[in-house]
Order: structure tokens, then C-alpha cells, then sequence
């Protein structure tokens, strides 16, 4: 538990089947009561707390009421576009009793494949996160179609928090970890307690599927779990059918972790430095000294640009003399960076005539 013990920022996956009763349709009110209680306790102790939830088509559904048989994709969407009002009230509801401020964000897998909505969808969240909010999190079934799905909310999950750099990804799961074989038909079959490699072993266990879960489901927490640990966040699955799943995780509930060989900051900087630039940014003295300090590039300390880059797009910052200092990620694209350099960051408003980030590159966007 020492993985979790240290988190600053968790991302916790919560499938449909533990929000809606399956016979009634009925939000299961008393479980989630007790996922609200586990989140304000993880705030309490100062770590961030996302939600990556489902059930808002089975919501919507039992509202409209629409038989498993009657989820046409337009049908389906509908439900989505009922239920998501339920499901984002539901979480403001049972959150606002312990002062925790709630905000939906519906994404689809082009805002992770599109690199200007990746950015906009991280620094929306970063935002939501320092003022305390518990963002909510969904895939945005009423218009998205089989082509921009992720498909299933284990892999969002894990987009999410390596979005968002996490430390950890809690799977909440009907099932408490990965076994080396079905322990429903094998009684030899052993729980996996820590996974650090998903190698082709891993992976043959998984595909016998485990207690109720689909062979595909158990299949797509390994492929949440390495999109998860290549970003350097931690991942476990474990039973959330249970009153405050948190809790009991951090009692020593049954659990399967997957661990990083590095941490979320050190993932990203590594994956920064490795692609490749496709612009310039030569800056001064006083930029150079801040970099090494850990602060951010602000346009005042860069004296010119170049190439035709867009937001979002790697560049190398180099120093005067021509040596190449770092890497990062440009907030503006080549055409506005090139009006505010030398500029202070407070006159960026009057320059572009909109206000943007007072960083060209970040300091969380910097690999030195």
C-alpha cells in the first residue's frame, strides 16, 4: 500500500454495474454514499481525485424505458444524453455533503488522437484540480460513434491518468486482480499480488477471463494497465461491489498491482525529449538561468523563432551561442509566438487580442 500511501493524484475507474442496480435501473445510492466518503477521506490527506465513471446509458435507459434489446447506437446515445444529467448530479449530490466541488468532462478518444484537444482537455483539468474540484469523467456516448470510441472506460481511465500524470489508477472491478488461471475452474489458480512486467505470460492468464468477467474485459485492464505504467502511474484492480472500496484497498483488500519502472513527472519528460523537434526557440541569459531553476519559458526571455510549428508541437529551445538546452511543448503556434517574444507575459492579451498562457512552454512541459 505504499504505492498509494505516497499518491498526490489518483484516478479512480467506476463501472456501471456498481452504480445501477442491473433489475431496477435504480442509481445504487448507499454504495456511492460510500465512494463519496473514500474520496473526501484520499482529499483530505491533500491528493487530487479524479472519476472515471460510467452509467449513463444505463441510467438514461431505465429513465427512457428502453429494454438491452432496444440499444440501437442512436437509441443508446439518448440514454447517454438522459442518464449523464442523473449521473453528474448523482456525484454533486453525495459529494457536496463533505464540501467537495464536482465538474463533467465528456471526452472521446479524437481528444487524446487530436493533440490541441489533448492540451486543452489537460489544462482544463489542471485547473479543475488546483481549485479542488473532483472532475467527472465519461466518454461522450451521445456523439461518439465506433471510430473516435475507446470503447470500454479501463482504457479511458488509463488515457486520463496518464493525461493528467497520476501516481495511481484504481480499477474498481468485480473481480479482486488478475489469477494465473480461472480460479473458478482451477482451485490451484493463484492471485497475482504485483505485476512489474506485462509480458506474454501476463497476458495468456488474462485471456481465460476470471470470475464473471468477459475474456475482453480482463484483456482491456492489461491494456489500461500498460498505457498506464508507460506513463509511469501505478495500477491496481481490486472489488469495488463492496461499501467503501477505498478503504477497504487500503485495509489490505484482495488486489492485483502493476507498477512502473518510472514515475508520472519522469515519463513525460522522457516521452518529450524523444520526439522529434519540429521548431526553434533561441532564448537569453536570464530564460537560461530560469530553465535550470525549474520555471517556465515566458516570451520575454525568447529572441527569435524558428520554423512553422502549431500549438502543441515539440521544439528545441537552444541558447544563443547554438547549443541545445531542452525540449518542450510550445503553447502557441510559430504565427503568435513570434508577435509576443520579448513581450511580458501580461501583454500578451493586447498582442493576440485574447488572453492566453503566460508560458510559451511550461516548466511541466520542459525536458532540461
Amino acid at each position: 500500500m505504499a504505492s498509494l500511501t505516497k499518491a498526490k493524484r489518483i484516478v479512480i475507474k467506476v463501472g456501471s454495474t456498481l452504480l445501477v442496480d442491473k433489475n431496477s435501473g435504480d442509481l445504487n445510492l448507499t454504495w456511492l454514499e460510500s465512494l463519496a466518503s473514500d474520496v473526501f477521506s484520499l482529499k483530505s490527506r491533500g491528493i487530487d481525485i479524479v472519476l472515471v465513471s460510467s452509467g449513463s446509458i444505463a441510467l438514461g435507459r431505465g429513465t427512457l424505458g428502453l429494454q438491452d434489446a432496444e440499444l440501437s447506437l442512436e437509441n443508446s446515445q439518448a440514454s447517454a444524453a438522459v442518464g449523464q444529467i442523473r449521473l453528474a448530479r448523482a456525484y454533486e449530490e453525495v459529494l457536496a455533503p463533505f464540501s467537495v466541488k464536482t465538474a463533467q468532462i465528456l471526452v472521446t478518444l479524437e481528444d487524446s488522437a487530436n493533440r490541441r484537444r489533448y492540451l486543452n482537455t489537460r489544462a482544463t483539468m489542471e485547473r479543475l484540480l488546483t481549485f479542488g474540484v473532483v472532475p467527472i469523467v465519461n466518454e461522450n456516448d451521445t456523439v461518439a460513434t465506433d471510430e473516435i470510441r475507446y470503447g470500454d472506460n479501463d482504457r479511458l481511465a488509463a488515457q486520463i491518468a496518464a493525461t493528467v500524470s497520476a501516481d495511481n489508477l484504481i480499477l474498481l472491478s468485480d473481480v479482486d486482480g488478475l489469477y494465473s488461471s480461472n480460479p473458478l475452474t482451477n482451485p490451484d489458480a493463484k492471485r497475482l499480488d504485483i505485476i512489474k512486467e506485462i509480458t506474454p505470460e501476463i497476458e495468456e492468464m488474462a485471456g481465460e477471463g476470471v470470475s464473471g468477467i468477459s475474456k475482453g474485459g480482463m484483456i482491456t485492464k492489461l491494456m489500461a494497465a500498460r498505457t498506464a505504467t508507460q506513463a509511469g502511474c501505478a495500477m491496481v484492480i481490486t472489488k469495488g461491489d463492496v461499501p467503501s472500496p477505498i478503504t477497504e484497498l487500503e485495509s489490505g483488500a484482495n488486489c492485483t498491482w502493476f507498477k512502473p519502472s518510472i514515475d508520472p513527472q519522469t515519463a513525460r519528460k522522457r516521452w518529450i525529449s524523444s520526439q522529434k523537434s519540429v521548431g526553434k526557440l533561441i532564448i537569453d541569459q536570464g530564460a537560461m538561468t530560469a530553465l535550470i531553476d525549474g520555471k517556465s519559458l515566458l516570451p520575454i526571455g525568447v529572441t527569435s523563432i524558428e520554423g512553422n510549428f502549431s500549438r502543441g508541437d515539440i521544439v528545441s529551445i537552444y541558447s544563443t551561442n547554438g547549443r541545445e538546452l531542452a525540449k518542450g511543448i510550445c503553447a502557441y503556434p510559430a504565427v503568435e509566438a513570434k508577435l509576443i517574444i520579448g513581450q511580458n507575459s501580461n501583454e500578451i492579451e493586447t498582442i493576440l487580442g485574447y488572453a492566453g498562457r503566460a508560458a510559451v512552454v511550461h516548466r511541466d512541459d520542459l525536458a532540461i
